[in-house]
């Protein structure tokens, strides 16, 4: 294996996206600022981003440390199944362009927070804002930096981590500070260097995999490699394990480890709708780039954003599994013992000078523009539904403005304190997993109070907040009690017993797959909340004021729907 060590041409291939993103950031900052007079501007970029800009956005926001370094690290040990959450995100944005959009953009919602007030109540909007910015600061802002850092040091030898924390932190506060409109159009940049970086990567990869076994040195025959030596990585749906308890030196354990993270055809009809659903159209961080646009090119961009994400498992994905099958057959004896979420940068080490640069630089640019995205999002949050209400009820625009710089350079702080030495156990946990199951916490609840107050005008405030405290509290009691008082096998889930290594120790564990759990949380939250629904008026008075002809799609965005759905179908036809 080459040394991990980068060249000159690396660093100057790095130096030159740095300045072309920190230029053309300056840029747009400078051609804008003028017209950056109202906070709806500076945190919506409220009429200014384009349909193209939006869906890269999108993608720029969601695409960072957790997906290249945590989804190739799941690539490494569950194989393309894992691609589901990329492929079932496409065909979310659908859902979400089709019949979100329109709610909120005709009842005028800036914020998630916004949109509980309005439909239920400013207690809801309070205790959700909150849990939002503790999610944000404390799962995600955290998992990035750390995941992004832990990344980029493993290429430059090791030694580097904090001082990587501090650069990455410095960079995306200062787009961050910038406004929406700096971010969203610096985003274009970023997506552009993301997807040729990771694509240049798994090019690399797969050569490296053909020509280590002799079958020609191409890509395609790389691939084709991969899927002779390594066949069960190759699989969309994993099969359930005939046996619910296994230890550590049993071949089933591996199996049972993977079908508590992707619980097979179970999860479709379960967590794996509510996750996306709930992270696609009820989330600041993604929606917040398409709610200052009007419906055609919001819609437009987010069918774009659904369209791009059918690559990405290209992209996020193959390295891990091409990892795997160095790793299996000797190539890689530095991840023998170590973390799975090792992987992308181990394939990494493999790549030439220059090449490497530009994959450090699309690592850079994935993890800054999820940073930034994400700190804007609670600075909207912090500023426009805590701020502004509960604080400082007569702050100016300027006030309100300034009010959000401050609360992104200190969110930004708490995270980088947070990961300093993994207080949270990020590391441990695997980065994308830690990111899913920790989400899945608060994921019924919220979900359930968006879908019944969009499309059920019956809803009222009382089960909106009774929802939101019963998923989270079903989800924990899934998580944490439920095999002990009910035990392993219910009508409503399977537990499962393994062991697995943690710091030199076999630990045993039971569990309940999390999707599973996510899906009975929700379901029991929805019923609960239909119940006390039904005691008050058949129309709540804040119920959303709804227009069919929103709904109407254009010939052009019709096509982008059906190529989405043609291709995503044709894929799992290929890898059931």
């Amino acid at each position: 294996m080459q040394s991990q060590g980068l060249q000159t041409l690396d660093y100057l291939v790095f130096l030159f996206y740095f300045v072309v993103v920190a230029g053309y950031g300056y840029w747009i900052y400078q051609r804008k600022q003028a017209l950056i007079t109202t906070s709806n501007d500076f945190f919506l970029a409220e009429g200014s981003l384009t349909w193209w800009a939006i869906g890269a956005s999108l993608i720029a926001s969601n695409i960072s440390a957790e997906q290249f370094i945590g989804m190739s690290g799941n690539g490494f040990r569950l194989g393309l199944a894992i691609a589901t959450y990329e492929w079932m995100a496409a065909a979310t944005l659908l859902i979400v362009a089709i019949f979100f959009m329109p709610i909120y953009l005709k009842n005028k919602i800036f914020t998630m927070p916004q949109f509980l007030a309005q439909r239920y109540s400013p207690t809801v909007s309070l205790i959700m804002a909150i849990f939002w910015l503790f999610l944000y600061i404390f799962v995600n802002l955290t998992s990035i930096l750390y995941l992004g850092a832990v990344a980029i040091n493993g290429l430059l030898g090791g030694d580097y981590l904090h001082i990587i924390m501090i650069m990455l932190m410095l960079f995306a506060v200062i787009i961050t500070l910038g406004g929406m409109k700096v971010i969203g159009y610096t985003d274009v940049i970023q997506v552009a260097v993301l997807i040729i970086g990771g694509l240049a990567t798994t090019y690399m990869a797969l050569t490296i995999v053909s020509d280590k076994f002799g079958s020609g040195g191409t890509a395609w025959a790389g691939f084709n490699d991969l899927m002779r030596l390594a066949p069960d990585h190759f699989h969309m749906i994993l099969p359930k394990p005939e046996v619910t308890t296994a230890t550590i030196d049993q071949p089933v354990n591996l199996d049972i480890q993977k079908y508590v993270v992707l619980p097979g055809i179970a999860m479709y009809f379960a967590g794996q709708w509510i996750v996306n659903l709930n992270y696609w159209g009820c989330n600041q961080y993604i929606t917040q780039r398409a709610l200052g646009a009007d419906l055609q090119t919001a819609r437009t961009g987010i069918l774009f954003a659904g369209f791009i994400k059918l690559l990405m498992p290209v992209i996020v994905m193959l390295p891990g599994i091409a990892a795997y099958v160095l790793f299996k057959n000797g190539y890689l004896p530095q991840l023998e013992g170590g973390s799975k979420d090792g992987a992308y940068s181990a394939i990494l080490g493999f790549l030439p000078a220059g090449l490497k640069g530009l994959s450090i630089a699309a690592l850079t640019a994935a993890i800054v523009a999820s940073l930034a995205g994400k700190a804007n999002s609670i600075s909207t949050i912090f500023t426009l539904d805590i701020f502004k209400k509960y604080i400082s009820k007569e702050a100016d625009e300027k006030k309100l403005v300034w009010t959000g710089r401050l609360a992104i350079v200190a969110s930004m702080f708490v995270a980088l304190l947070f990961t300093w030495e993994d207080s949270l156990g990020i590391g441990g946990e695997g980065g994308f997993t830690f990111i899913q199951k920790y989400t899945g916490f608060i994921s019924p609840g919220v979900f359930a109070m968006f879908i019944l107050g969009m499309f059920w005008k019956r809803t009222t405030g009382t089960a909106a907040l009774v929802g939101v405290v019963l998923g989270f509290v079903l989800a924990i009691f899934f998580n944490n009690y439920a095999v002990g008082i009910f035990g392993k096998e219910t009508l409503l889930y399977t537990a499962y017993e393994y062991q697995k290594m943690e710091g030199g120790i076999v630990k045993t564990i039971v569990e309940i797959p999390f999707l599973i759990n996510m899906g009975w949380s929700f379901v029991l939250t929805v019923g609960v909340m239909v119940l006390i629904s039904l005691a008050g008026p058949k129309v709540n008075p804040k119920s959303f004021v709804s227009d069919k002809s929103m709904l109407k799609l254009k010939p052009q965005t019709i096509a982008l729907i059906v190529a989405t759905l043609m291709i995503l179908a044709a894929l799992y036809v290929r890898f059931w």
